[in-house]
């Protein structure tokens, strides 16, 4: 009796024992994604926080009082004297010229250069691939090379400085990346689709206006932001081809780095300012942006 009264005790206390460890371990596995979970969110916080703070930096410099711009104190009196500054000089015409220049650059870059992608991507003709390499040529040659070119063009058109010779400069730059990016995306359209609407008594372009186009509004949106930034932060063709009428918001910023002394409070809030354009487009285009760039990254 005492052996097997034993052998049962010592059962017991190893399935106590066992039951103790399963216990213990489930409670640390529990905590494992918890703690996982809360690394990633404070790694990915550190990096955003990262990633911001120069643009953080620069709004608070903009509402910070030009008496106190180098001081290194985060406490301080908000100002709104370098805007009030900026509403009372010339900016917001140059602001306005920037917002004029990049939509009509934009919206002609769209306008050629989406039908232009089309007809490369769908129509076989001899020279096409040939045709889409000049095309991408006017992104690999530096800006300094056309220059000359359109300045002594532009002379002699009268187009120097214009807002419509500035947005005409944007778009020859701008073609490039409408028609590039727009072949990667009609190619995703299946041709069945146009050929299905071709029965139903479309046309070739009513097809694309029906069909191909709207399924790419993703990529369109993409494609429209890249371009809208790339002419709304040109500050070299804006420089070369304006002298005042024209001149956008990048140059007039540099206008306040004078010989008596650079106009922090300014630049800063011109710098603010010039950004919330690009936030706002983004922010509203975000979902189809995000579609349109990560388009092609999985295949089915």
């Amino acid at each position: 009796m005492t052996d097997a009264s034993t052998a049962l005790d010592a059962a017991a206390f190893g399935a106590a024992h066992e039951e103790g460890v399963s216990a213990a371990s489930k409670r640390a596995s529990s905590h494992r994604p918890w703690r996982a979970v809360h690394g990633r969110t404070l790694a990915a916080a550190l990096l955003v926080l990262l990633v911001l703070s120069p643009f953080l930096w620069l709004v608070q410099l903009a509402f910070r009082p030009a008496a106190d711009i180098f001081d290194d104190s985060l406490i301080f009196v908000p100002t709104l004297d370098g805007f009030v500054s900026l509403l009372q000089g010339n900016f917001l015409k140059s602001f306005w010229n920037s917002s004029l220049v990049s939509t009509l650059s934009t919206a002609f870059s769209l306008a050629i250069g989406v039908p232009a992608a089309y007809a490369l991507t769908r129509w076989k003709f001899k020279g096409r691939d040939r045709i889409a390499l000049w095309i991408l040529v006017t992104r690999m040659a530096p800006p300094i090379a056309f220059t000359i070119p359109f300045f002594l063009a532009y002379q002699y058109l009268g187009l120097q400085d214009t807002v419509i010779g500035l947005a005409i400069v944007y778009l020859t730059f701008n073609l490039a990346i409408v028609i590039w990016l727009m072949q990667t995306f009609f190619e995703a359209v299946p041709a069945s689709l146009e050929e299905a609407a071709w029965i139903d008594g479309c046309g070739i372009w009513q097809a694309f206006w029906r069909v191909s186009l709207p399924l790419t509004a993703p990529g369109l949106a993409a494609t429209a932001v890249l371009c809208f930034v790339f002419s709304w932060n040109d500050f070299f063709y804006a420089l070369i081809l304006t002298r005042t009428n024209a001149i956008t918001a990048p140059v007039a910023i540099v206008n306040f780095l004078q010989y008596e002394g650079w106009e922090w409070t300014k630049i800063a809030a011109s710098g603010t300012l010039v950004m919330f354009p690009v936030v706002i487009f983004t922010v509203l285009v975000r979902k189809y942006l995000v579609r349109g760039l990560t388009a092609g990254g999985v295949k089915d």
